[in-house]
């Protein structure tokens, strides 16, 4: 009997360690699962985290050499740095348009028939449009806030110098550019890059008294250029959509328009040189 009961004990100890251990497999396949899970949602995020990025190593670096000149207009004038350096971003393509490399002018300034300084030619409104020629590239950018400084853009200098959506939005009502999108494709570049991040506030009387100096100097163009119209100096800025076809590459995009194959990179944040048929493509002259 005590043998019987001996070996019945024994039996249901077995039997309770097989269930347990059969209930305990599937929780830890199922923590596990979960586990993996987990990291596997973590995993797209991730990726369309960079994907989004849209940076280019070109647009850093340019950003990277070109930010103290900026925040000097900036300072000066009150042109938020993050827009300054998002135009010169769009209009030499990162440096990389003919203009940016061969003359030092990053964004597109004509002669306008007033400028004393060397020049070259180049196809735009007409078959051999004067450019200006700079020294460096920083004159080229302190030329751009001296074309701003104009009746037509005064508005925006009552802006706040860190108010970087106004100003977008503002050069596209004044006719800075063409394209409906222009100010679209300039706060996501700004936002990109992280641009704002150069973009400084000003307390009340430091915004009066920027302003009080700026319209004088708006004044000052209006008596010593009564008859000159901007777009003799600067066309607007002409952005169009391209569709892409069949055996159209980044390459032939660029001899096509006659744009860098980093300037159609940077404009529409591509991480490489693939593109694909029926995909749309902003274009800058």
């Amino acid at each position: 009997m005590n043998k019987f009961l001996l070996l019945a004990t024994v039996l249901i100890t077995l039997l309770g360690a097989s269930c347990s251990a059969r209930k305990s497999g599937p929780l830890q396949g199922s923590t596990h699962g979960k586990s993996t899970h987990q990291g596997a949602s973590k995993s797209p995020h991730t990726g369309n985290s960079n994907k989004s990025n849209g940076r280019s190593t070109a647009g850093n670096d340019y950003i990277q050499r070109y930010q103290r000149v900026a925040i000097a207009e900036m300072n000066k004038y009150g042109i938020p740095a993050s827009i300054k350096l998002a135009q010169a971003l769009l209009e030499s393509g990162a440096g990389n348009s003919y203009l940016a490399r061969e003359a030092n002018n990053h964004f597109g300034i004509k002669c306008g028939g007033i400028w004393k300084g060397r020049s070259v030619t180049r196809p735009d409104d007409a078959v051999n449009d004067c450019f200006r020629v700079y020294s460096n590239p920083e004159e080229s950018f302190r030329d751009h806030s001296d074309f701003l400084l104009r009746k037509r853009y005064e508005g925006l200098f009552k802006l706040a110098k860190n108010d970087y959506k106004g100003w977008a939005k503002g050069l596209k009502a004044a006719g800075y550019a063409t394209n409906p999108r222009y100010a679209d494709l300039l706060i996501d570049m700004i936002e990109r890059y992280e641009l704002h991040r150069f973009d400084k506030g000003e307390t009340f009387v430091e915004k009066e008294q920027r302003e009080v100096i700026v319209l004088a100097e708006i004044k000052q163009h209006k008596i010593t250029e009564p008859t000159r119209v901007a777009e003799q100096i600067k066309s607007p800025v002409a952005m169009r959509i391209h569709e892409v076809k069949v055996k159209e590459t980044l390459y032939s995009l660029s001899r096509l328009y006659q744009v860098s194959v980093d300037q159609l990179k940077i404009l529409n944040a591509l991480p490489d040189d693939a593109i694909s048929v029926g995909q749309l493509l902003v274009i800058s002259k």
